[in-house]
C-alpha cells in the first residue's frame, strides 16, 4: 500500500544515526524517543570526562549556556528567558507558584484534554482560593472558542498542551496567544508534545510560558527539561524555590553568599536551581544541534506528512481515526480507536486491542493511551515506517475473520 506523500523529506543519513530502527518500527516519540549514535557518543563523552579526570566547572558551565542558547534559538526565545528543570511537572508548578495570583483570581484549563501534571498544580492552589474554570472538549479539541467567552477580570493564567496528550490533535495557540496578550492573561503551553517535531515560535504564537522536557521531541534523556518565561513576566515573578543560582551576584563564585539583601536574576535565570543534569544537557545538546540544522519547518513538514499518510491510510483500511480526514489538527500523531475507551494505557475495544497486540508483536512500538492507538513521528522515521504499519494492519484485517492472529 503506498500513499503519496509530501513535505520535505529528511536526508536518509539522519535515519542511519538512530540503530534502534534494525529493532522496530518505532513511533513512538510521544512517549519517548530512541537515541542517536550522536547524542550516545555526547553522552559517553561527558561520563569519561567525569570518570577519567574528574571534570571541570568551568567546562560543564560553557556546556549549560550553549545548551540554553542553542534551545532558545530552537523556539525563537532569548537564552535569558530561558531555566532549566528536570521535567515538563516542574515547569508548570514553576510557573503556578511563581505567579503574584491572590485569593479570587481565577485559571483556565480543558483538563480532559491535558496530561495530568497540567491539571495537579492548578487542583493545589485552588485548596488556597484560586478560581478554576473547567472547560469541555469539543469533540476531542480544546474548545477556543468557550476559553475566550469565559475570561473575566479575575483570569489570570489560561493553560494548554499544544497537542494534546490524547487524542494527539494540535491547538490553535497562535489564536490564544493573541487574546491572552489582548487581556493580558499569562498564556501557558505544555509542550511536551511539539517542541522539537513542531516548529515553535514563543514570539509569533505570543507564549508566555513554555514547558517541555527532554525525552521526546527534543531526542534526548529523562530527568531534564527546559523552562521558558517570557521576560516581561519572568521580572514579576518570584521563585517558589530559591539557590544561589537563581541570585545575582554578578561574576562571585557559585558559592559565593554576599550579604543578606539579593537580587533575583534577570528573567528565567532566577528559577535555575542548584547543579546541573549535566550529563542530560550533554545529549540535549547534541540532538538540538541536529534540531536546528535541519530547521523547525523542514522537520514539521516531514512529520506532518508521514502523519498525514498514516491517518489517510487508516481510513481507506476502514479504520476509525481521530478527528477523520486530516487536516490542520494533524501534527506528528495520528490516534486510531475510540477515544476515551480506556484507561491511560488500555484500549477497551477488543478488536483495536487485538490490532495492537498484532502490530507489537511485529515489532511495532506506538501507545495506548485512553481507548486510542498512538502513533507519532520525529526525524528518524520514513515512508517505510507508515508503509509497514498499514501493510501489517491490512494483513491483520484480512485474517481476524478467518483465523486467531499470528506474528508474521
Amino acid at each position: 500500500m503506498n500513499h503519496t506523500m509530501s513535505g520535505q523529506d529528511i536526508p536518509a543519513s539522519v535515519r542511519a544515526d538512530f540503530p534502534g530502527l534494525a529493532n522496530w518500527t518505532y513511533a513512538d516519540v510521544s512517549g519517548r524517543c530512541i537515541l542517536s549514535r550522536r547524542v550516545r557518543a555526547a553522552v559517553d563523552a561527558q561520563l569519561d570526562e567525569r570518570m577519567l579526570n574528574g571534570g571541570e566547572k568551568p567546562s560543564f558551565f560553557a556546556l549549560i549556556e550553549r545548551t540554553r542558547a542553542k534551545f532558545a534559538r530552537l523556539i525563537h526565545a532569548a537564552p535569558a528567558e530561558i531555566a532549566y528543570t528536570k521535567n515538563v511537572s516542574e515547569g508548570l508548578n514553576i510557573v503556578a507558584t511563581g505567579l503574584p495570583l491572590q485569593h479570587g483570581d481565577n485559571v483556565i484549563l480543558c483538563p480532559e484534554l491535558e496530561h495530568p501534571n497540567n491539571v495537579y498544580p492548578w487542583l493545589n492552589l485552588a485548596s488556597k482560593g484560586i478560581e478554576l474554570k473547567m472547560v469541555q472538549p469539543e469533540n476531542g479539541h480544546i474548545p477556543i472558542d468557550e476559553i475566550a467567552a469565559r475570561i473575566d477580570a479575575r483570569t489570570r493564567v489560561v493553560t494548554v498542551s499544544s497537542v494534546t496528550f490524547a487524542p494527539g490533535f494540535r491547538t490553535d495557540i497562535d489564536s490564544l496567544g493573541g487574546l491572552c496578550r489582548e487581556r493580558g492573561v499569562f498564556f501557558l503551553v505544555d509542550g511536551a508534545q511539539s517542541v522539537g517535531a513542531l516548529a515553535t515560535d514563543v514570539v509569533r504564537s505570543r507564549i508566555d510560558g513554555l514547558a517541555v522536557s527532554t525525552q521526546k521531541g527534543l531526542l534526548g534523556l529523562y530527568g531534564m527539561g527546559f523552562l521558558y518565561v517570557r521576560d516581561e513576566w519572568a521580572e514579576r515573578m518570584r521563585p517558589a524555590y530559591l539557590a544561589r543560582f537563581g541570585v545575582d551576584l554578578g561574576e562571585a563564585h557559585e558559592a559565593a553568599l554576599g550579604d543578606y539583601s539579593y537580587s533575583l536574576m534577570p528573567g528565567a535565570r532566577r528559577f535555575d536551581l542548584g547543579n546541573y543534569n549535566y550529563v542530560a544537557t550533554a545529549a540535549v545538546e547534541a540532538s538540538l544541534d541536529l534540531l536546528l540544522e535541519l530547521g523547525g519547518e523542514r522537520v514539521e513538514s516531514h512529520v506532518s506528512a508521514l502523519a498525514r499518510s498514516l491517518a489517510q491510510g487508516f481510513i481507506d483500511l476502514g479504520l476509525p481515526v481521530c478527528g477523520g480526514a486530516p487536516g490542520p489538527h494533524l501534527g506528528n500523531i495520528v490516534t486510531v480507536g475510540q477515544w476515551g475507551g480506556g484507561g491511560h494505557d488500555e484500549v477497551d475495544d477488543q478488536r483495536m486491542s487485538d490490532l495492537a497486540r498484532f502490530l507489537t508483536e511485529n515489532r511495532v512500538k506506538f501507545s495506548l493511551r485512553r481507548g486510542v492507538l498512538r502513533f507519532s513521528f520525529h526525524v528518524y522515521n520514513a515512508r517505510e515506517d507508515v508503509e509497514r504499519i498499514l501493510e501489517l494492519t491490512r494483513r491483520f484485517l484480512e485474517r481476524e475473520t478467518r483465523s486467531p492472529v499470528t506474528t508474521a
